[in-house]
């Protein structure tokens, strides 16, 4: 199976080149050459099974906690090579950081959730991270709801405010990129709302890129689109074109809901 596409892109703050990833031998990628864009929201679509999180987590080297995993070819972070093995992975994960799909709150309070990663890395002025907290909540959306209650049990929020909480958490590092693995696929319309209109002000600030299953979703929040089948990379594009206009007749027939 050969790739389809090559995405180019003017300044991208991250390039895969002929990517292959296999499980336990399996080959689950094939020679994706990808490039995201700066401070933009690329969105990965595609059927269920055809390597939307398994790219996704290629560029934090979460796959890297799967046994049998092997991967090869190019990933690179501005100009660092993403699997050289003496790279510092948590450093890594600092500048990429992840929202999953469920949202997953450490048992802790609201304040300590968000500043769990400044106090890995060291940081432990309390006002400091007091300011820190603040901003990221701020930006998360969330300050209003919780600023009275940021010493309670972050278990305590509802379920769109835990995933905004955990998008404060994944911000309060700063990192260049948030990767997001179908970070709406358990909320309500409500809170997936939010959430949309979350990620839209993100993108000034941060590299978004997204996984959903949800056609419309990835029509409404990305700028550029993605279309995987079966672990190749079938067309890539500003998400505009994609939509109406696409390349190839199984990106169309996937989107128009002819299969997948």
């Amino acid at each position: 199976m050969t790739q389809l596409v090559t995405s180019v892109i003017e300044d991208p703050i991250v390039r895969t080149r002929n990517l292959n990833l296999y499980y336990s031998g399996a080959q689950a990628l094939f020679n994706i050459s990808m490039d995201f864009p700066r401070n933009q929201v690329t969105a990965l679509i595609g059927p269920s099974g055809c390597g939307k999180s398994t790219l996704l987590r290629c560029l934090n080297r979460m796959n890297d906690l799967i046994i049998g995993v092997t991967v090869d070819g190019s990933i690179l972070l501005e100009d660092i090579e993403l699997d050289d093995p003496d790279l510092d992975v948590v450093e890594l994960r600092r500048q990429v950081g992840m929202v999953f799909q469920k949202s997953n709150p450490f048992p802790n309070t609201i304040f300590e959730n968000v500043v769990y990663g400044l106090r890995i890395a060291g940081m432990n002025n309390r006002e400091e991270l007091r300011v820190t907290c603040e901003r990221s909540l701020q930006q998360a959306g969330l300050w209003d709801e919780v600023k009275d209650r940021l010493h309670e049990s972050a278990l305590g929020l509802s379920g769109g405010q835990q995933q905004r909480l955990c998008i404060a958490r994944a911000i309060a590092i700063n990192p260049q990129v948030v990767l997001m693995d179908e970070p709406c696929s358990a909320l309500d319309p409500r809170s997936t709302a939010r959430i949309e209109d979350l990620i839209a002000e993100l993108r000034e600030q941060y590299t978004i890129v997204i996984v959903t299953h949800n056609m419309q979703q990835a029509a409404r929040v990305s700028d550029y689109t993605g279309f995987l089948y079966e672990g190749v990379l079938i067309e890539f594009g500003l998400t505009k074109k994609i939509f109406t206009k696409p390349n190839e007749k199984q990106t169309e027939d996937y989107i128009t809901g002819r299969f997948g």
